[in-house]
């Protein structure tokens, strides 16, 4: 009731169950003890990744990614159904990389190199830069969003 988290134990007060210090708990039946704050283990917080000075290394998609995975593709004999099924992607998704409208995300990118052996991500090293419009030089609503 008081609001002190030292001692706590689980009172039942005029038929309410309540978690109460010491103090406030004798108005009403003990229940019983609840673990002391400091045998309680804390949350774990995220440490932030260190920020990059000047130097930042990123990974980029290679630039002729549809022409590597649309060869690799043929090599294996499968066609776009097959390896969509595969992957468990669209096949107008793989049409779309293939023919270079579409660039896949880090994610997607690492999926393919998987299942097929080749290497699409690389490392890159380069200034730090702030992000741009996407690949078609249009703005996404989440251009416009400014974060607080």
């Amino acid at each position: 009731m008081c609001g002190a988290e030292d001692s706590l134990f689980k009172t039942e007060i005029e038929g309410s169950t309540l978690t109460l210090c010491r103090n406030c708990a004798k108005f009403g039946k003990v229940i019983m003890p609840i673990k002391e704050k400091q045998d309680i283990p804390k949350k774990r917080e995220f440490q932030r990744a260190p920020l990059l000075s000047k130097e930042e290394i990123s990974q980029e998609i290679v630039e002729n990614y549809s022409e590597i995975i649309k060869k690799k593709r043929e090599s294996l004999d499968l066609k776009q159904e097959d390896f969509a099924k595969k992957i468990n992607e669209k096949v107008a998704l793989i049409h779309k990389i293939e023919t270079g409208h579409f660039k896949p995300n880090l994610v997607l990118a690492r999926k393919i190199e998987r299942f097929l052996k080749v290497k699409l991500v690389e490392q890159v090293t380069g200034s730090a830069s702030t992000p741009t419009a996407t690949e078609s030089d249009s703005f996404t609503l989440g251009d416009f969003i400014q974060e607080k």
